[in-house]
């Protein structure tokens, strides 16, 4: 390694790495730079010239934002030259710029208003009238306002560089040059409105923010997005209990800035006006609305009525509901009611994994370890789709890091662009991986990410493979929604107990799984909590006692004999575990008058059958999954503080009777999400909804010459 160069900066004697720009040593050292066009991680442009500094024996200012250190180099940040450039540049700036800081979306929270404030531009030399140009709605979420525009084009950059879609640009030259959509008139991409957040001013504006607030009226909670499985942190902006808008500018949680169309407009779900508000009991052949009281005593009576009599039970989880949630239900169901008929919606086959590491250990991949990987193979998922997050995270490897990514998928993904991809039918993939063994064996290390058609011994014959390479492999089982991840920890499982531990070990023979207990005449009573299993339309065993917990009248719900409403995971305290098995605590944002979280379900319902599961909160209930689920016994200060801890479920041999077919997964894209999806308005407004998977409209036509090996793998039927 090259010997850190010397350099001073307003009179503090500093080292840094070679080639280190200078405006990143001076933040290194807590010295401000002022800029506009800079941003982390993004090309340079030096477009703006608000980063200049004086550097001694240069013959004038020079921008600091493409400046590398040199040895020997005396700057100075804030000499009378340096301020009387940086308001010339703020006068020019704002020679068009329309000054309605009171009605603007980004009054309080603009770059440009700072600066202003700093170096006492209040007043310009120019007295030319300004030039208006009419607003532009470009789709649902994205706004445009060209004269408050002052062209740093960082939103150019990060629809092209950070997300890959590449839908805005520029249009026309000088004086007149603007942003504009790939669209002409509108915006055809993933609609994830980081050229929003990312904006210094209020040139962008969200669709669902505009006009409604100030950032100092709202109360800011962090917590973690409800939708996909990657865990990515979304600060809600919370007004007199409603949503009003969510981002991470703070650039806290495993996602930094970057959030999805789902984690930053995907929360109106939550004010829906079919919410349900009150819990309803079928009276006379309809579902009629009672009180919590009436409803639970329902409940109770005909649970402990059944009970009495050796019924059978069966219990549906949810991928959604926080791991105390369901740590709390499935000893609900085989300590109060007895029974091992338990399961939910397996979108990745997480069991089989863990049995098929067995024994070893730093096997599991987490969200970090993408971005720094030096190689990735991803097998049946079009990650820009259906892991939005992930596919973030290995781009960007790709580009800062030059990281080698590895693709094969069934049809055309984004990864196409920036990688080495090749098609394989469903069922062919090995054949597309033995053609890459002598490659993949040649890099460093290698993180593996499969979908749900990798499963059972598919499962086994990947991680028999990744060992024959002979370098470190890590793994990652992509699983759709919130918590699946968590729910398969939790013992959600007919045959397994939380940690994977057979339920033999408590004294219990396996259950049902799902498409048993829907096909099952003889169950007596079936309790679902946050799913919706008659939605494929298997009403078989209707003649059980039905109760369903959820947010919305579903297809299951419609059936139901009770149904009880239940919070949001916005609603929320507990935590989730993303889809590498990162651990991160929810936090409660708005409330909704009438329902109460599953938790606080769970629990009442216990205290009503008279059952004693101990101290019901989620903090004690979250201290007993640490110290009895294997590898869950995570550093709380890290959960506590909003961090990420990543577990180790990877304890010995898992036995359990695999059902491959009951591996399904929901294939939303980045438009879908199952139930939450279909209630939320902004992501039915757009244009790309509701998209489809291996057609992603960000792919470009052609591949450039050069830029990827694509191949072809024939499927032999």
């Amino acid at each position: 390694m090259a010997d850190p160069v010397k350099f001073t900066i307003d009179g503090q004697e500093l080292t840094a790495a070679p080639g280190t720009l200078l405006i990143n040593a001076a933040k290194e050292a807590g010295i401000s730079i002022p800029a506009f066009c800079y941003y982390d991680n993004l090309s340079l442009q030096a477009a703006c010239r608000m980063c200049l500094v004086e550097v001694e024996k240069t013959p004038k200012l020079q921008v600091a934002c493409t400046l590398p250190v040199a040895e020997g180099m005396v700057v100075h940040t804030d000499s009378p030259q340096v301020r009387q450039a940086r308001k010339g540049t703020l006068e020019f700036l704002l020679t068009n710029h329309p000054l309605d800081c009171p009605v603007c979306d980004k009054g309080g929270e603009c770059e440009l208003q700072d600066m202003v404030f700093r170096y006492g531009a209040g007043e310009s030399r120019y007295r030319e009238t300004k030039i208006h140009v009419d607003e532009k709605q470009w789709s649902p979420v994205v706004f445009y306002d060209a004269p408050r525009c002052i062209l740093c084009y960082r939103c150019v950059r990060i629809c092209g560089e950070g997300l890959g879609v590449s839908a805005l640009g520029i249009g026309n030259r000088g004086a007149a040059a603007e942003i504009v959509p790939n669209g002409g008139d509108h915006l055809e991409c993933d609609e994830c409105g980081a050229c929003i957040d990312i904006c210094p001013v209020g040139a962008l504006t969200s669709g669902t923010y505009r006009y409604k607030t100030r950032p100092w009226e709202m109360e800011h909670v962090g917590t973690i997005c409800t939708h996909c499985s990657n865990g990515c942190k979304t600060t809600l902006g919370v007004r007199n209990g409603e949503i009003i808008r969510a981002n991470n500018r703070d650039r806290s949680g495993v996602n930094g800035e970057f959030l999805c169309i789902k984690g930053r407009y995907a929360f109106d779900f939550n004010e829906h006006p079919d919410r349900l508000t009150a819990p309803l009991v079928r009276t006379n052949g309809e579902l009629k609305p009672v009180s919590w009281a009436i409803a639970l005593a329902t409940v109770a009576k005909k649970f402990n009525e059944l009970r009495a009599r050796h019924a059978k039970f069966g219990v549906i989880g949810s991928n959604h509901t926080t791991n105390e949630e369901n740590y709390l239900l499935q000893e609900f169901a085989r300590q109060v009611l007895g029974t091992s008929n338990i399961d939910h919606h397996r979108t990745g086959d997480v069991a089989t994994l863990m049995d098929a590491l067995q024994g070893r250990s730093n096997a599991l991949a987490t969200i970090g370890d993408l971005l720094t990987a030096k190689a990735a193979l991803v097998i049946d998922s079009d990650l820009a789709q259906e892991q939005p997050l992930i596919a973030f995270q290995l781009r960007s490897n790709a580009r800062l890091n030059k990281g080698h990514i590895y693709a094969i998928s069934p049809g055309p993904v984004r990864e196409d662009n920036y990688a080495t991809t090749t098609r394989a039918a469903l069922g062919q993939e090995f054949e597309a991986l033995e053609k890459w063994r002598e490659q993949l064996a040649k890099e460093p290390e290698l993180v593996i990410l499969f979908g749900a058609a990798i499963k059972d011994n598919a499962i086994r014959q990947l991680v028999a493979f990744g060992d024959s390479l002979g370098i470190p492999v890590k793994y990652v089982c992509l699983v759709d929604y919130s918590n699946s991840r968590g729910a398969s920890d939790m013992g959600l499982l007919p045959d397994l107990l939380p940690g994977y531990q057979p339920v033999s070990n408590a004294g219990l023979e396996p259950g049902l799984n799902v498409d048993q207990m829907l096909a099952d005449p003889n169950l007596e009573a079936l309790w679902v909590v946050g799913s919706n299993p008659f939605l494929r339309g298997n009403l078989a065993g209707r003649s059980a006692f039905l109760v369903v917990q959820d947010l919305f009248l579903t297809e299951t719900a419609r059936h139901a004999d009770v149904v009880l409403p239940a919070a949001s995971a916005y609603e929320k305290i507990g935590t989730v575990t993303n889809v590498c098995g990162e651990v991160q605590k929810l936090q409660r944002g708005p409330k909704t008058m009438g329902a109460k979280s599953d938790f606080e379900i769970i629990a009442l319902l216990a205290r009503e059958m008279h059952a004693d599961l101990g101290r019901l909160t989620p903090e004690a209930v979250f201290n007993e999954i640490r110290q009895n689920v294997h590898g869950y016994n995570v550093p709380l200060l890290v959960v506590e503080t909003g961090g990420a801890a990543p577990t180790a479920p990877v304890n010995g041999r898992v036995s359990f009777q695999s059902h491959p077919e009951l591996i399904r997964s929901a294939q939303n894209t980045l438009y879908t999400s199952g139930t939450l999806g279909r209630y939320s308005q902004m992501l039915n407004s757009v244009l790309e909804a509701p998209g489809a998977l291996y057609r992603d409209p960000g792919i470009e036509p052609l591949v450039k010459p050069g830029s990827v090996q694509v191949e072809t793998i024939v499927s032999h039927d």
